[in-house]
């Protein structure tokens, strides 16, 4: 079934909340400024500020948080650039080097710097004692700010990490629920020790990438169940992210080969639908669009 034309009309003539948030976007500056880590696995072109911001206000979506993307590794200035455009209004989750000082990040949190980008896929981590190394020596540099890590994982790591973060003395958020895929279903071991850890408030999911759980640009139906069980395990834990400009995941060339970045055609009036059906009703599209990202990134 797809998405109908009315449907998206009235996601378009129903005004968000005041204040909305779109929790999850990544921003790419001119290459001959921002070419890039040595290891990046595509080519970043420029998507600038500009025209989400464009795409956004046609939507009622007041707030953002920048999401430094792997390309860049840990050169966060494109993201820090455009957070530092409108203070008030946008928050930022980066990624840090071993030798950032207590100094500087606190410095970064008086610019809006919320949390910290782990990527557990490239390279794929496998040994649950090198994640846990890793949370660990993350967390024990930001709680004091109050921050958290944001994972960006698969099922099955999600799986393997889910029981190393009873005990972690900060949150974590997981990228688009969790790499939940279609295919595997809601049944999957992963997606399950998610909604068990969500139950108990340790951990936070991004109701993101919809189009990436069901490989379509348009239709997201095959999303609603994965949607639905975070919604009904713990509904005050969950923002909304539309991913823009939606890169397409490429592995293979790295560094001065890597092809140039792609994007996926993805419909954001179409994810903001699927968010309105998912959550039926004003008062829960409020919380997860205004009262959550005002908790988790303190706008």
């Amino acid at each position: 079934m797809t998405v109908e034309t009315t449907d998206t009309e009235t996601a378009v003539e129903s005004k968000l909340p005041s204040q909305s948030c779109d929790s999850h976007l990544h921003v790419f500056g001119p290459p001959d400024r921002f070419p890039g880590s040595a290891d990046r696995t595509y080519a970043p072109t420029e998507m600038p500020l500009a025209t989400y911001e464009a795409m956004a206000a046609s939507l009622g979506l007041d707030r953002v948080v920048f999401v430094q993307p792997s390309a860049y590794g840990t050169d966060n200035r494109c993201q820090l650039e455009a957070l530092a455009t409108r203070p008030s209004t946008a928050r930022a989750v980066i990624v840090i080097a071993d030798t950032v000082s207590p100094s500087d990040l606190a410095e970064l949190d008086e610019m809006g710097v919320r949390g910290v980008r782990l990527n557990l896929m490239s390279p794929r981590l496998t040994d649950s004692a090198a994640v846990r190394a890793k949370l660990d020596r993350v967390a024990s540099r930001i709680a004091d700010l109050g921050w958290h890590i944001q994972v960006y994982a698969d099922l099955d790591m999600v799986g393997s990490v889910a029981p190393l973060l009873k005990d972690l003395p900060v949150p974590v958020v997981f990228d688009h629920m969790g790499g939940a895929k279609q295919h595997e279903g809601v049944g999957a071991g992963g997606f399950v020790a998610l909604l068990e850890l969500l139950a108990t408030g340790r951990c936070w999911v991004k109701l993101s990438g919809a189009d990436i759980v069901t490989h379509e640009h348009l239709d997201f139906s095959g999303a609603t169940p994965f949607a639905r069980a975070l919604l009904a395990a713990n509904p005050d834990r969950l923002v909304w992210g539309s991913d823009w400009p939606h890169l397409v995941h490429q592995s293979g060339r790295s560094g001065d080969d890597a092809p140039k970045a792609a994007y996926r055609p993805v419909d954001e009036t179409a994810l903001l639908a699927a968010l309105r059906d998912w959550t039926g009703g004003d008062q829960q599209l409020r919380k997860i669009l205004v009262d959550n990202p005002q908790t988790l990134y303190r706008f």
